[in-house]
């Protein structure tokens, strides 16, 4: 098949060079207003750490305004304002000399969140605090943030296993500092209240959580940018895991859990990779303990899979967490390791052997046949981004709903609607934790997966609480102030500076997936707002946008990033605190991906594995 005459080529890029300056000036206006909403962007190193500085004396203002006021009187709204005003300071550039002290405010003001308004902001401050410990080594804030820590761990959440090695690492890093008496004394305390209590822990542990699981067996394997480790279990587990540094190593306790009677190597040496040695035994009563040590590891992640049982560990050889595959879907469908699928070749009768009958794809929704249609290419690999994570909420409901928390339990239930109704399709999460993964690294997650769609799953905000509806984007130049001012609020954590707008510019001109970019998001708009207008009629339809979202530039592939509700409204932050409005989104999402690809012929493919599902 031919591609197009190279006269029409020519004409082609002609056209787009000469629309390139009124792009530029388009994208000028997303500028100011992510100006508006983040941190500006400076031209040089100086100014931006100039910029900072003067950001750092507005956040002080703001929170000794905040903190002068009754208790009684600081809304969620208030605090996030003031934690926004500090983030924007390592925003503006991670090297200012403020930095370390904002991340510090915020994690401050994250526990006072915590103690009038919802413990979950406990866990935000951890997530602060450990994120200056660990990227700020020579911080002078860097040992108060670890004490922070781990009175929170014993004080208030209740965690004295961690908290005991929390105040351990401080005290190997820091034992001549005026901190170490205090850590001492708490883990002087940690110990006797684990000697007196030690028979009621035993029953404790038994009696939540029910039989103990058998540890049977440890694997490990090497790959080119991580290691992986594999601990076989007979039951569920639950699992709390930190890192300490000095020496490195990552622990994970196991409970209700026992070693095996033929568990037998309990010291494991791991020759090259990311880690050095793993390390079993019985922590106490109905609990496994299994220690990491660890080499260059950047990152690492923990998920429990089923049928059969099994704790995944992965140590990374890069800063932000890779993408995880879903966990199994079904007992008939269960997830396997990289390793496990590809020593498994497909059955005779599957559907890889015997494809179903090709139709022609159905040209797109303007009339016409592009090259991804003309070709029929076919979608195997979806990657799903929850947005947000860590010490990026996201918005936050009147009442205080975080958006991040809504995105990754709507993407986790999208996940598991796509394994199980489309048995073929392969999912692929940015996140699937409570972690911070930079805009910009997102799609690279989805190319160096070789994804064939990518969609990013956010919760809208606006000052007006009344407003309400749901809308689906594409990457292009903003056609409204209104889709400037949403990117804007999307785009706040990125950190790109101006002299790198340019570059962002042409990579969004250039984008070849901007016409199937389209074709998803209506497809996605279509079903989402179908599905939730038969549950609320008055439920707005805000339609298809265009805007420059930095999360979605540089896909090689057709990306969308989908509002599937107001979080600033109060009705809809009720409703979206509940698991079958949620399950509303999730199959809206659902149908819109299943639609686009049945444009494609590649639901048939997806579906032959199960049930037709070609019908809606």
């Amino acid at each position: 098949m031919g591609g197009p005459p190279r006269a029409g080529v020519e004409a082609m890029r002609s056209e787009q060079q000469k629309n390139i300056p009124a792009v530029l000036r388009t994208l000028a206006a997303a500028v100011l207003l992510c100006a508006l909403a983040g941190p500006a962007a400076a031209q040089s190193p100086a100014e931006r750490r100039k910029l900072a500085a003067e950001q750092f004396a507005r956040a002080q203002s703001a929170r000794a305004a905040l903190e002068a006021r009754p208790e009684a009187e600081r809304t969620l709204k208030d605090y996030q304002a003031v934690v926004d005003s500090f983030r924007r300071v390592y925003r503006i550039t991670p090297h200012a000399v403020e930095a370390t002290a904002a991340l510090l405010a915020v994690g401050e003001l994250y526990e006072a969140m915590g103690r009038q308004h919802d413990r979950r902001f406990f866990r935000s401050a951890i997530d602060a605090y450990q994120f200056l410990i660990h990227e700020y080594p020579g911080s002078k804030h860097r040992a108060e943030a670890w004490l922070r820590v781990g009175r929170l761990q014993m004080d208030v959440l209740g965690q004295p296993e961690a908290a005991q090695l929390t105040f351990e690492g401080f005290l190997k890093e820091y034992g001549s500092s005026p901190g170490a008496a205090e850590a001492q004394q708490a883990l002087q305390k940690i110990r006797a209240t684990r000697t007196a209590q030690q028979p009621s822990k035993r029953s404790e542990v038994t009696q939540r959580s029910g039989p103990a699981a058998e540890v049977t067996a440890i694997r490990h394997w090497n790959a080119e940018n991580y290691t992986r480790v594999v601990v076989d279990l007979t039951a569920a587990v639950e699992f709390h895991s930190q890192r300490i540094p000095n020496p490195d190593r990552i622990y994970f306790d196991l409970y209700p859990a026992r070693l095996s009677s033929s568990f037998a190597d309990r010291n494991i040496e791991i020759p090259g990779g990311f880690l050095n040695r793993i390390r079993v035994a019985p922590n106490q009563a109905g609990v496994v303990r299994v220690v990491l040590e660890v080499d260059r590891v950047q990152d690492y992640s923990i998920f429990l899979l089923e049928n059969p049982y099994r704790l995944v560990v992965d140590a990374f050889s890069e800063k932000i967490q890779l993408a995880e595959k879903t966990p199994p879907a079904s007992p008939t469908a269960p997830a396997r390791t990289e390793l496990e699928a590809a020593s498994r070749t497909p059955a005779p009768n599957s559907a890889a052997a015997n494809p179903p009958p090709a139709k022609t794809p159905e040209p797109t929704s303007r009339g016409g046949y592009n090259m991804t249609r003309a070709l029929g290419v076919k979608v195997n690999r979806i990657v799903i981004d929850p947005g947000h994570g860590g010490h990026d909420t996201g918005a936050i409901g009147p009442t205080g709903l975080l958006e991040k928390e809504l995105c990754l339990d709507l993407a986790l239930r999208l996940g598991r609607m796509l394994q199980e109704k489309l048995p073929g399709v392969e999912v692929i999460y940015t996140r699937t934790s409570d972690v911070f993964v930079p805009l910009e690294r997102r799609t690279q997650i989805a190319n160096e997966a070789k994804a064939d769609l990518f969609l990013s799953i956010h919760a809208n905000s606006h000052r007006n609480p009344q407003l309400r509806g749901v809308e689906t984007y594409y990457l292009s130049f903003a056609s409204s102030s209104e889709a400037l001012e949403v990117a804007a609020q999307e785009n706040r954590m990125n950190q790109a500076s101006m002299h790198e707008m340019q570059e962002l510019m042409l990579k969004i001109a250039n984008n070849e997936k901007i016409e199937e970019s389209r074709e998803l998001a209506t497809a996605v708009q279509t079903e989402l707002a179908k599905r939730l207008r038969r549950f609320s009629k008055s439920l707005p339809d805000r339609g298809v946008r265009k805007a420059p979202f930095v999360v979605l530039i540089g896909a090689k592939m057709p990306s969308v990033l989908a509002e599937v509700s107001y979080l600033s409204n109060p009705t809809d932050e009720k409703i979206l605190k509940r698991s079958d409005h949620r399950d509303r989104i999730a199959e809206g999402l659902f149908n819109g991906v299943r639609s686009y690809l049945d444009g494609l012929n590649s639901l048939a493919i997806l579906t032959a594995k199960g049930e037709p599902g070609g019908s809606r």
